[in-house]
């Protein structure tokens, strides 16, 4: 029989954390977010629990080709941009709405042979300081686009660096608002962060909330963007990818007995431990700590020692019926309605859901369920 371990993607958790950003701006317009292969998930298995969205925002050609080879005939844009001018060649030929960040882009476009004028969203760089244009330089922009023929609609957009923490989106806001007033065009500014945080308890100014699009990404997978102050049951998310395996071997341990390479975690009281078929290379991360939360056939209990290439120990000291076979939930949707947060698991490791989706490994058998529970 093949190893026991698998991946499950659930489209009902996707419509519905879909459904919660629509809830949270319900004046806006959606993109659903599926760069990075849907962080992770797979775009083809995300679409069927996603075609509810306006739109799809991603981030290279090739995405773009898979979600029109799929049937999808909306609005599909290129977070980036193009990266040389004969992208703009594709971009014409999808009919993709793509990104302008810098004066390179508008060159290329003004070199661009086209019969069909292209939809753009101009990029500000509002405090992010990764890509766009700074205040004082985006009015500039805006015009030398407004004046080419191959434009048809500029959209104005941004990005926030701090919708997650203390210190906000308020400068930002201030930023983007006196840069771009009176220009017109659709505006794009909410992340999965600004639409939780703030945009649903009118944290931003009116001129700002018409009918704007707002931008689904890591909420959409079921991951609370500002853990692990708030987590996604307090936003109402439900988890969209499950990580499970069986245990395929026990262990005895007497006070004084290591577990794992390097001995790092030593018994001081006699334990049953299991082994359960994951490892680093499935994507599941090394330097989670020893007490990393794992579920076993639901029951709540934690890792033992360092995370092995295709192993790791979980304690099992407190669930004695356990043996080889039982479920063990790395991540997500576990029995009898049992979930562990992604979150959770990402912080013992000293990093972040969005890193553990889209770190699953090419081995690991991934398979869809409308099923909103395992």
């Amino acid at each position: 029989m093949p190893r026991p371990i698998e991946a499950l993607v659930h489209t009902a958790a996707l419509a519905h954390n879909l459904s919660r950003a629509r809830q949270a701006a319900p004046d806006a317009r959606l993109w659903a977010v599926v760069k990075a292969n849907a962080y992770g998930h797979g775009i083809e298995r995300v679409y069927a629990g996603m075609r509810g969205t306006d739109g799809f925002a991603l981030l290279d050609l090739a995405e773009a080709e898979r979600i029109r080879a799929l049937g999808w005939r909306g609005p599909v844009l290129l977070l980036e941009g193009v990266f040389e001018p004969r992208d703009l060649e594709a971009v014409s030929r999808l009919d993709l709405w793509h990104t302008v960040h810098c004066t390179e882009q508008i060159d290329w476009l003004a070199a661009h042979k086209t019969h069909v004028p292209q939809h753009v969203f101009l990029k500000m760089n509002s405090g992010m300081n990764r890509l766009g244009f700074k205040p004082e330089s985006f009015r500039a922009a805006w015009a030398r686009l407004n004046a080419l023929p191959q434009v048809a609609e500029i959209g104005l957009m941004t990005h926030f660096s701090d919708a997650d923490g203390p210190r906000g989106i308020e400068h930002q806001v201030r930023a983007f608002a006196e840069a771009t007033r009176d220009l017109p065009g659709e505006r794009s500014i909410a992340n999965s962060a600004a639409i939780l945080r703030h945009r649903a308890a009118g944290a931003l100014p009116d001129v700002l909330v018409g009918s704007d699009w707002v931008r689904a990404g890591i909420m959409s997978y079921g991951s609370a963007p500002d853990y692990p102050e708030h987590d996604a049951a307090h936003w109402g998310l439900a988890p969209t990818m499950t990580l499970r395996t069986r245990l395929i071997g026990t262990q005895t341990l007497a006070p004084g007995d290591a577990v794992g390479y390097g001995s790092s975690f030593t018994a001081k009281r006699p334990m049953h431990i299991g082994i359960a078929a994951c490892g680093y290379a499935d994507g599941y991360p090394r330097h989670a700590a020893s007490g990393t939360p794992v579920l076993v056939d639901g029951v709540r209990t934690t890792t033992v020692g360092r995370v092995s290439m295709d192993m790791i120990a979980v304690d099992l000291t407190a669930m004695p019926a356990a043996g080889p076979g039982s479920e063990v939930t790395l991540w997500g949707r576990g029995p009898n309605g049992a979930i562990l947060s992604i979150d959770e698991v990402a912080r013992a490791a000293g990093t972040i859901g969005y890193e553990l989706m889209c770190a699953l490994a090419p081995r690991v058998p991934v398979h869809v369920t409308e099923e909103t529970a395992s």
